[in-house]
């Protein structure tokens, strides 16, 4: 079975290989977007939020290992899964892109069949969730492939936000977060939208969903995707 819709974004120089790498991962059911250019890749990253990133070492613009390291100081991409793609065999170079917060290192020349099971192991070792067809929670059900949702059987009909949103909150079930890190990540170009919008949206998918509890608002913090009524939620509900 072919793996779900995911977003890649390429940042590889050596157009030879770009196409190549490109080909494999279409293949394999990934969204690829691709770029020579690490300044280029950083407001990619904003417009696209890929679910992981392939990046060579030697890049246009900033160096793939720089790219890297910013990546890794900002909390909406601290744990986005990167792999490093490059010539340098060294173990020195190994480590030090390990230790600037890679999650793999893949060496040319490379076998492309390698780099795609490379990065289905990273993604279900980083995000669990995106290597499933399917994301379900206490009755909620997203298939991935078919960009649909159901509760308890019953098809939802939901805005595009409002599905990125329900993606975002099915892929952390009851971890809790704060209006500013779903703008950052819902959002495109949350740099032009209010938080207010958050708790617009949230809203309108809690209605959707026919359900006000499905989602819980955690007071001052933020919201969490939780149908149960777990103590800790009272703690942090009461905690202002």
């Amino acid at each position: 079975m072919r793996n779900a819709t995911k977003r890649l974004l390429l940042v590889e120089d050596d157009r030879a290989i770009a196409d190549l790498v490109k080909f494999h991962f279409t293949r394999d059911g990934y969204t690829v977007t691709s770029t020579p250019n690490g300044d280029e890749a950083l407001i990619l990253i904003e417009e696209i939020r890929p679910d992981l990133i392939i990046l060579d070492w030697m890049i246009e613009g900033i160096s793939g290992i720089e790219l890297c390291r910013r990546l890794r100081r900002k909390p909406a991409t601290a744990n986005l899964p990167i792999i490093l793609l490059t010539a340098r065999g060294e173990e020195e170079d190994r480590l030090r892109g390990l230790e600037t917060g890679a999650d793999d290192y893949v060496t040319k020349p490379f076998s492309p069949k390698e780099l795609v099971a490379r990065a289905a192991a990273v993604l279900r070792r980083v995000r669990p969730a995106l290597a499933a067809e399917t994301l379900s929670y206490s009755g909620l059900e997203m298939d991935l492939a078919a960009h649909r949702v159901r509760r308890d059987g019953a098809a939802l009909n939901l805005s595009p936000t409002e599905y990125r949103l329900l993606r975002h909150f099915l892929e952390h079930p009851g971890r809790v977060f704060s209006r500013q890190q779903l703008l950052e990540t819902v959002w495109p170009h949350s740099e032009e939208i209010e938080l207010r919008t958050v708790d617009v949206h949230i809203r309108r998918l809690r209605m959707a969903l026919g359900d006000p509890n499905v989602i819980r608002t955690v007071r001052v913090v933020g919201y969490a995707l939780d149908c149960g009524t777990p103590k800790i939620a009272h703690s942090l509900e009461g905690a202002t």
